[in-house]
């Protein structure tokens, strides 16, 4: 079972080194964005030649479609990479596994098949997605994109552009659907989305002036193809209890949590399944705290 990691990173070198390191395995590839905006030098020191950095890199802006274009170029790198990848994992730079890196290899062996990305048909108030995500046209950042968006709640406020965009439109018979940013899919699953991507420009177009793309456009093409019935729950613990946009860091008493329940599972609005990594770990002493965890589970086994 090969894997690639697909990681999206603008921040924090060192802690992407540690998670490098934890990913590394004969059946591993690893493959970095590193944010535009951002100096790579310090990745690429810290890294080294243990995971592959994407030459095209996207400057990134947060809840924009630039985050959809940059896991679009990772999916790319591991799609045609030598060794043929039979799941491409998308995570963040300041993620961690809560498993070695053997288990989770494992845990695709025994799952082959499956796609691991958080789904569920919009609008969902439980789910915190609402159609205005959809309706509601957000401007690019920059100055030509905020000069766009100033024109058009101009044409609005004159009754010339309708106030609520009619997605449908733009969707034809596609049924929206949105869930969290990070997955774990198949190479079938990933160059069905990359062949749908190219072929269907009009509907990419469209999410590049919605809120949070990055959690509704891979949702809505497997949602909407024979990739369908595989779908399952993401396999990435975020702790969003804090509220805020961001989730809440983690801490020990996640990691009092995560050793008390050696197979961590969850169950809610995107259904039930079991988790690999958490979200976010921003501290070397959290880190290993975490890999010691690793190390003292297999130990165990």
């Amino acid at each position: 079972m090969n894997v690639a990691y697909l990681i999206l990173a603008h921040r924090q070198p060192e802690q992407l080194a540690r998670l490098v390191c934890e990913l590394q395995s004969p059946s591993t590839e690893i493959f970095v964005h590193i944010d535009a905006h951002t100096d790579i030098g310090p990745f690429q020191r810290a890294v080294g030649p243990r995971a592959h950095f994407t030459t095209k890199r996207i400057p990134i802006h947060w809840g924009d479609y630039s985050l959809i274009k940059a896991a679009l170029v990772l999916m790319e790198a591991g799609l045609a990479a030598p060794r043929r990848c039979d799941y491409l994992v998308l995570i963040s730079g300041t993620d961690y596994p809560l498993r070695s890196v053997g288990e989770i290899e494992q845990f695709f062996r025994e799952n082959n098949g499956t796609e691991f990305i958080d789904s569920v048909a919009m609008p969902s108030e439980a789910a915190a997605k609402p159609l205005s995500r959809l309706t509601h046209y957000k401007g690019r950042p920059g100055p030509v994109g905020w000069w766009i968006g100033k024109g058009r709640k101009l044409l609005e406020g004159l009754g010339l552009v309708p106030m609520a965009r009619d997605y449908k439109k733009w969707f034809g018979e596609l049924v929206p659907y949105a869930g969290n940013q990070w997955w774990a899919l198949t190479r079938d699953a990933c160059i069905y989305i990359q062949k749908f991507a190219d072929e269907h420009p009009k509907f990419m177009k469209f999410y590049e002036n919605t809120h949070v793309p990055d959690e509704m456009v891979f949702q809505t093409i497997l949602a909407n193809s024979p990739f369908r019935s595989k779908m399952r729950r993401s396999i990435t613990y975020s702790d969003w209890s804090g509220g805020g946009a961001n989730p809440s860091e983690i801490g020990e008493r996640h990691i009092a949590m995560f050793r008390a329940n050696p197979c961590m599972k969850i169950d809610g609005i995107y259904g039930s399944g079991e988790l690999l990594f958490c979200r976010k770990v921003t501290d070397a002493t959290v880190s290993e705290e975490l890999a010691v965890m690793i190390r003292q589970r297999n130990v165990g086994m």
